[in-house]
């Protein structure tokens, strides 16, 4: 444990799009991502909602991964991985409400289980390796998420029960938009939108507005500035010693995941090259 200094690193796009159905979710999702890549033959969308993506395949050649029920946390991440070995840049999961909600998802596992309290330490493990999944992506991930409204039974002052309307709530479980990089919430069907979550400072305290291609390439803008994964190998098959690749290991939490296969092999070149000289050393001698 150490203290060291903060660095700036460049990292991957993890985007949320929740609204009701039918306030332009997965549109939305299509044109964000092509603003990050300008390829729409490096966008595959996940798609949930009875083809509903080919309803847009008139703005591009995109890829499309049709997933049917069951719902369940391991056929997300099984489509996640297809993606990824594919080697699409933006993954849309439209939508992921359906793991939480839908069938085969992580409240019908938890039903089917017997539905107590401690049943969801089998479930929770689930549902995490799901969030992992879109949280730890090499490729850059928009999720859309169903919102429905909320209510709660309240007392009025004579002790007669009211329903009192709350707003709208994610289908998924709560928490989820806080792993986000930003998260966009619909606000009507005209497609407005604003931010309920913002780590870039891009969008938070703006007036709402429509989302198109233009807000992917400031997206995509935010998230190249600083060290770049290429610029950290590089400096890995430079290390001369094994204390130099420890100390980039640790430097680098962000991308531990991308870099550990680098790390490991400069290591094994230069256990070889060690080996190799104590052994002609021997042989000289």
């Amino acid at each position: 444990m150490k203290l060291q200094k903060a660095q700036r690193h460049q990292v991957k796009l993890k985007i949320g799009l929740s609204g009701p159905s039918g306030y332009g979710k997965t549109y939305s999702a299509l044109l964000l991502a092509y603003g990050i890549t300008e390829d729409w033959s490096k966008i595959a969308i996940v798609d949930t909602e009875n083809n509903s993506a080919s309803l847009y395949s008139h703005l591009g050649e995109f890829n499309v991964l049709t997933l049917l029920e069951p719902f369940s946390p391991e056929r997300y991440i099984e489509a996640i991985n297809i993606c990824e070995n594919a080697d699409i840049e933006v993954i849309i999961v439209d939508s992921i409400s359906h793991e939480w909600q839908g069938k085969g998802g992580c409240l019908e596992i938890h039903e089917m289980l017997g539905g107590r309290f401690n049943d969801w330490a089998k479930v929770t493990p689930r549902h995490n390796s799901f969030l992992d999944a879109i949280i730890q992506s090499k490729c850059h991930v928009i999720t859309t998420t169903r919102r429905k409204v909320d209510y709660s039974l309240d007392q009025d002052n004579n002790g007669k029960t009211k329903v009192t309307k709350l707003g709208t709530k994610e289908i998924t479980r709560e928490g989820f938009e806080y792993e986000l990089t930003v998260n966009f919430e619909f606000l009507n069907d005209k497609h407005l939108v604003n931010a309920s979550k913002d780590r870039t400072g891009l969008f938070a305290g703006k007036p709402e507005f429509v989302i198109n291609s233009s807000t992917g390439k400031k997206l995509k803008e935010w998230c190249q500035q600083g060290i770049s994964l290429d610029q950290i190998k590089m400096s890995i098959y430079a290390c001369t010693t094994e204390d130099e690749l420890k100390t980039i290991y640790a430097e680098h939490i962000v991308h531990r995941k991308e870099i550990y296969d680098d790390i490991v092999r400069r290591k094994t070149e230069l256990d070889f090259t060690t080996n190799t000289i104590i052994n002609d050393n021997v042989i000289n001698a």
